[in-house]
C-alpha cells in the first residue's frame, strides 16, 4: 500500500534563526504553494537570503489550500476557515517551542490565545494583494485580472472576491480600525504579467494595492510583475533589497514595542483580578432566551470582542444592529457565555420599553442587595420598591472606583428616542447610563439610528451551511449537507435565524417532508407561520409578526414609508431604486407623487425603512433591497387583501420604465426583469385586473410583454402580450391600432419561436387591420409587410418575401426617405435574403447601403451598424473572402463588447464569438479558434446561471 504524499499546508520552518527574538511568517495567495511561491532558479529566498540579513528571525512560511482548480484535493474552507486555522496553527508552533505567548493566555483557552498572536504582531508587509478599486479599475475586475493568470480555475475561492461579494465587503472594512495597531507596508509590482493569447496587464497596481483608510499605509514599488515579485536570486536583487531592508528595520523595533504591550497587559490583568474579587456577582442568565446550539457569527463575535479590549476605565459602547429575527439577542448570549470570565458582573435588561427596563433594573437591585448586604442605599431603594431609586443605587454601584469590569447588555432597544421622533414611548437609553465613563455596555436594536458606540452589523447568515445546521437542531432531522430539498429551503428563507428556526420548530412536530414544507412556505405562508409553535428563544415574536413593531414605529413616523412597504409587496424583493418608481409618477396618488417628488424625499422616506432594518440600501446599483421573508411578510400580512391599486401602481412604474433600445437598454432591461416577473405573478395570481382593461394598464402590460420578447423570455412575452390584447379588444375593439401593435408584436413572437403558422395569421390580421384603418402606404402597415418578408425568408417562401420586403422598401423610401432607418432595416433584410438565394453581388450591394446609412445615421459603433457589419462577414466568408470577412467579425465583435459588455449573453454577441470560430478554423488557425470557443463557452456558462 502507496503512503500518500503529504501535503504541503501548515507551518514550515525554513530557519530557525540564532536565539531568535522574533518570528517571520510567509503566507502566500491564491495558486500558491509554502515553498514554491517563495522559490525561483533553486533559491528560496525565505530560506537562503533572509537569514543571512536576520539571522535573530525564526523564518517560517504556512500553507493552505488555495488551488482553486484542483481536482484531486477540494479543500472546503471558507477563507475565513483558512484564517482562524493559521492563527491556531501559530498558537501551537509557538507554544510547542517556547514563544513568547503570554502564560495567562494559554491557560485562558483557545480565543484569548489567539488574541496574543495579534498582541505580538507588529508589523504586516502586504506583497501584491488587491485591497480596493482605483484609478479607473473596480474590485471586481481586480479579481478577474487575479483568475485570469490561472486559466483553469473556477469560482471555489474566487466567489469570496467578487465585486458584490457581502464577505469581501465586510472584510474590507475591518482592517483599517486596527490598522494603527501594526507598522503596515504595502508592495506591488512595477511591470505588467503575462497572461494568455500573448497580452499583458497590471494585475494589482498602486491605486488597489493599500487597504482603503489604514493608517500610516506605505506603498512600496516592486520591480518585477506580480507572479515574480515575491521571488529573488541573490542579495543584489533589487526588489530583495527593498523588501529585506524593510524586514530588518521591522526587526530591530519589534522587540522592544512587543515587550512593552505584553507588559501594559500584565498590569491589565493585575487590576482585572483586584476588580473581579471586590465587585464580582455570579454569572447568571436567568430569565434570557437562549437556544441550544449557537451557530456560525464568528466574525461578529470577533468585533464585539475586539471593541471590548481594555479595562473598563473608559466605558466601551457596542451596538448589535440588524432585522428582527436575525439573532442579534442569541448572538449576545454567545458572546457573553463566551467572555464570562472577562467580567466580574453581567447584568442583562429588557430593553422593550421604558416599564421593562425598570422592572430589570429592579431584579439586578435584589441581586446586588443580596450580593452586598452592606450598601444602604441599595437596601433603602430595594425595601421601597421604587423603581428610580433602584435605578439611582444601581448606577451609584456601577460608578464606584475600580469597578470597571462589569458589563450590562440593554436587550431590544428598537424605540429609542431620537432627534425629530415623537413617539411617547419612546426613551433616551443614556439616561440608565452610570454617571462615570467606565465599564462596558452591549446593546441591541433594530434601529440603526442608534448611534452611540461601535456598531456591528448583524446580517443574514452567509454560510448555506450554518443554515442547514440550524434547521438540523431545531427540526431534529438527520438532514444530509447536500439535501437538495433542504438547500432549496435554506436559500428560500436567505439566512434568517428566526425563519430557519421556525421551520425547524414545525418539521419537529409534524411529518411533513422538506419539499411540503417549501411548497406550503410558497403557496399558504400566513397559514403556516400562524400554525408554527412559539418560539421560546425569541420570546413571543414569530415570524409573521416581529415586524409588527417595526411597522408600528413607522407609522408614527412617516405614513408614506408604511405604504412603499405595502407597495413593495408588488416589485420583486431585490433592487428598487427611484428612476423605477419615478417612471410612474404620471396620474399615481398624492403619498406617492410627494414621495418621489425628488430623490430627496424618496431618500428620506428608505432612510426610515433602513433605519429599522426592514430594507438595506445597495450601494453598487444606487437602489435597495428587502430580505426575501419580510417581503413574504409584505405579501401575505401588510398586502392580505390583495390590494388592487398598488398592483396597478408597480405595473405602470415597471411598464413605463422599460426602455427604447438605446444606449444602457439592454442592462436596464435585465433589472427589470425580477420586477416584470413579480407583476406577471400577480396578473396571473394575486389580481383580477378584468374591471381595469384602461389602455393605460393595457399600454403597460404590452411594453412588459415586449420587454420580456426583447430579454428572450418567450413564454412570459406571450402572456403579456395575450393579456395585453385581451384589455385592448374589450376597451377599444378588435380593429384598434393599440390592438393590431399587439397583434404584430405576437406575430414576431411566435416567429421567433417557430410557430409559422400562428405567425403569418397574426401578421396578416395586423395588415388587414393596418391597410383598413391607414392605409396601404403607412409606416405601421408597411412595418407588418416587413415583417410578412422575414417570415417568409425564414420559411423559405423566397418570392413572397421578396416581393413584401420590396414592398416595404418603396413604401419606406417614399415616406421616410432613402437614408430613414426603417428603411435601411429592410435593405439590410433584402441583404440577408438575397445572400440566401446565392445572389452575392446584390446581396453586397444591399449590405454595403445599409452600412454606410446606419454610419451615417448612427454611427459606426451602434449595434443596427454592427450587425450589417456582422452579415457582411458572413457573406465574405461564404464568398471565401477570408481576410475581408475576419476584418467584419473582429469588427462586430469588438463593438458588441464594447456597447453592451463582454458579460452581455445576447444571442447575437454570442453569434459574434461562434463566426470568428468557425472562420479561425477554416483558416487553420488553431488557437485563434481555442480562444474564441473559449469565449463564448464562458459567456454561455453565465447566460445559464442569469
Amino acid at each position: 500500500m502507496s503512503i500518500p504524499e503529504s501535503l504541503p499546508y501548515g507551518i514550515t520552518i525554513f530557519a530557525d534563526g540564532v536565539d531568535p527574538v522574533l518570528d517571520i511568517v510567509a503566507i502566500h495567495g491564491l495558486n500558491g504553494h509554502r515553498e514554491k511561491t517563495w522559490t525561483v532558479n533553486d533559491v528560496n529566498w525565505l530560506r537562503d537570503l533572509l537569514p543571512l540579513d536576520i539571522p535573530n528571525a525564526r523564518i517560517m512560511s504556512w500553507g493552505y489550500d488555495a488551488n482553486t482548480h484542483s481536482t484531486s484535493q477540494i479543500s472546503i474552507q471558507y477563507l475565513y476557515d483558512h484564517a482562524r486555522t493559521l492563527i491556531s496553527d501559530l498558537c501551537l508552533k509557538r507554544r510547542l517551542t517556547k514563544a513568547l505567548i503570554h502564560s495567562d493566555a494559554a491557560r485562558q483557552g483557545a480565543l484569548e490565545e489567539h488574541r496574543s498572536i495579534k498582541l505580538s504582531t507588529y508589523g504586516i508587509l502586504f506583497m501584491g494583494t488587491p485591497h480596493q478599486g482605483g484609478g479607473g479599475v473596480c474590485l471586481g475586475e481586480l479579481m478577474l485580472n487575479v483568475a485570469s493568470i490561472f486559466m483553469t480555475a473556477d469560482d471555489k475561492i474566487l466567489k469570496h472576491l467578487e465585486r458584490d461579494s457581502e464577505w469581501l465587503q465586510q472584510q474590507l472594512g475591518q482592517y483599517a480600525p486596527i490598522s494603527g495597531d501594526f507598522v503596515t507596508k504595502f508592495a506591488y509590482e512595477m511591470f505588467p504579467t503575462p497572461i494568455a493569447l500573448g497580452r499583458s496587464i497590471t494585475v494589482v497596481p498602486q491605486a488597489s494595492a493599500v487597504v482603503p483608510g489604514a493608517a500610516d499605509a506605505e506603498p512600496v514599488a516592486i520591480p518585477a510583475n506580480h507572479l515574480n515579485m515575491v521571488k529573488f536570486t541573490s542579495r543584489e536583487d533589487g526588489g530583495y533589497k527593498k523588501i529585506s531592508g524593510y524586514l530588518q528595520v521591522l526587526a530591530e523595533d519589534a522587540p522592544d514595542v512587543i515587550g512593552a504591550r505584553w507588559e501594559e497587559q500584565a498590569r491589565i490583568r493585575m487590576a482585572q483580578v483586584e476588580v473581579k474579587e471586590s465587585f464580582s456577582l455570579p454569572f447568571s442568565l436567568s430569565g434570557v432566551p437562549e437556544i441550544d446550539e449557537f451557530v456560525g457569527r464568528k466574525e461578529e463575535l470577533f468585533k464585539i470582542n475586539e471593541a471590548f479590549q481594555g479595562n473598563g476605565s473608559q466605558r466601551k459602547v457596542v451596538i448589535l444592529h440588524g432585522l428582527g429575527g436575525m439573532g442579534k439577542t442569541q448572538l449576545a448570549v454567545a458572546y457573553i457565555k463566551e467572555q464570562r470570565d472577562t467580567y466580574s458582573a453581567i447584568f442583562w435588561l429588557n430593553g422593550e420599553n421604558e416599564d421593562t427596563l425598570k422592572q430589570s433594573f429592579a431584579v439586578m437591585a435584589e441581586r446586588l442587595h443580596n450580593e452586598f448586604p452592606s450598601s444602604t442605599l441599595l437596601k433603602t431603594a430595594v425595601e421601597e420598591k421604587n423603581a428610580d431609586r433602584m435605578v439611582a443605587a444601581i448606577k451609584q454601584w456601577l460608578s464606584r472606583r475600580k469597578n470597571t469590569r462589569w458589563i450590562l447588555i440593554f436587550d431590544n432597544v428598537d424605540n429609542p428616542k431620537l432627534p425629530g421622533i415623537e413617539d411617547p414611548q419612546a426613551y433616551d437609553i443614556r439616561s440608565y447610563f452610570p454617571e462615570v465613563h467606565q465599564g462596558f455596555i452591549l446593546i441591541t436594536t433594530r434601529s440603526f439610528r442608534l448611534q452611540i458606540g461601535r456598531v456591528v452589523s448583524v446580517k443574514k447568515l452567509l454560510d448555506i451551511q450554518e443554515s442547514i445546521t440550524i434547521l438540523k437542531s431545531t427540526s431534529g432531522r438527520m438532514i444530509p449537507d447536500q439535501d437538495h430539498c433542504a438547500l432549496e429551503l435554506v436559500e428560500q428563507l436567505d439566512g434568517l435565524p428566526l425563519a430557519l428556526a421556525t421551520a425547524g420548530a414545525y418539521l419537529s412536530q409534524v411529518s411533513t417532508s422538506l419539499k411540503d414544507y417549501l411548497r406550503y412556505y410558497r403557496t399558504s405562508w400566513l397559514k403556516l407561520q400562524e400554525t408554527s409553535p412559539n418560539l421560546l428563544s425569541y420570546k413571543d415574536r414569530a415570524l409573521f409578526s416581529t415586524w409588527n413593531l417595526s411597522l408600528e414605529h413607522i407609522k408614527n413616523q412617516n405614513k408614506s414609508a408604511e405604504k412603499l412597504l405595502r407597495l413593495w409587496a408588488y416589485f420583486d424583493n431585490q433592487d428598487l431604486w427611484f428612476q423605477l418608481l419615478a417612471a410612474g409618477v404620471e396620474g399615481s396618488p398624492d403619498w406617492f407623487s410627494t414621495m418621489i417628488n425628488d430623490e430627496l424625499s424618496f431618500n428620506e422616506v428608505s432612510r426610515l425603512l433602513c433605519d429599522h432594518a426592514l430594507i438595506e440600501s445597495v450601494k453598487d446599483l444606487n437602489g435597495y433591497s428587502m430580505h426575501s421573508c419580510v417581503h413574504a411578510w409584505t405579501r401575505h400580512v401588510l398586502d392580505a387583501e390583495k390590494d388592487i391599486s398598488m398592483a396597478r401602481l408597480a405595473l405602470t412604474c415597471v411598464g413605463s420604465a422599460v426602455p427604447v433600445k438605446d444606449g444602457e437598454y439592454w442592462a436596464l432591461g435585465r433589472r427589470l426583469l425580477p420586477h416584470a416577473h413579480r407583476c406577471l405573478e400577480s396578473i396571473v395570481c394575486d389580481i383580477d385586473l378584468e374591471a381595469q382593461d384602461d389602455q393605460n394598464i393595457c399600454n403597460h402590460i404590452f411594453k412588459i410583454g415586449y420587454l420580456y420578447a426583447d430579454q428572450s423570455k418567450m413564454k412570459e412575452a406571450e402572456i403579456m402580450y395575450n393579456r395585453a390584447l385581451k384589455g385592448y379588444e374589450k376597451a377599444w375593439g378588435p380593429e384598434h391600432t393599440s390592438t393590431l401593435d399587439t397583434v404584430n408584436n405576437l406575430g414576431i413572437l411566435y416567429a421567433d419561436q417557430g410557430k409559422m403558422e400562428e405567425a403569418e395569421a397574426m401578421y396578416n390580421r395586423a395588415l388587414k387591420g393596418h391597410e383598413k384603418a391607414w392605409g396601404p402606404e403607412y409606416t405601421l402597415t408597411l412595418d407588418t409587410v416587413n415583417n410578412l418578408g422575414l417570415l417568409y425568408a425564414d420559411q423559405g417562401k423566397m418570392e413572397e418575401a421578396e416581393a413584401m420586403y420590396n414592398r416595404a422598401l418603396k413604401g419606406y423610401e417614399k415616406a421616410w426617405g432613402p437614408e430613414h432607418t426603417s428603411t435601411l432595416k429592410t435593405v439590410n433584410n433584402l441583404g440577408l435574403l438575397y445572400a440566401d438565394q446565392g445572389k452575392m453581388e446584390e446581396a453586397e450591394a444591399m449590405y454595403q447601403r445599409a452600412l454606410k446609412g446606419y454610419e451615417k445615421a448612427w454611427g459606426p459603433e451602434h449595434t443596427s451598424t454592427l450587425d450589417t457589419v456582422h452579415n457582411l462577414g458572413t457573406l465574405y466568408a461564404d464568398q471565401g473572402k477570408m481576410e475581408e470577412a475576419e476584418a467584419m467579425y473582429n469588427r462586430a465583435l469588438k463593438g458588441k463588447e464594447k456597447a453592451s459588455g463582454p458579460e452581455n449573453t445576447s444571442p447575437l454577441n454570442l453569434d459574434s464569438y461562434s463566426k470568428p470560430d468557425d472562420l479561425y478554423k477554416r483558416r487553420g488557425k488553431i488557437e485563434q479558434a481555442k480562444a474564441m470557443y473559449q469565449r463564448a463557452k464562458e459567456r454561455l456558462k453565465k447566460k445559464k446561471h442569469v
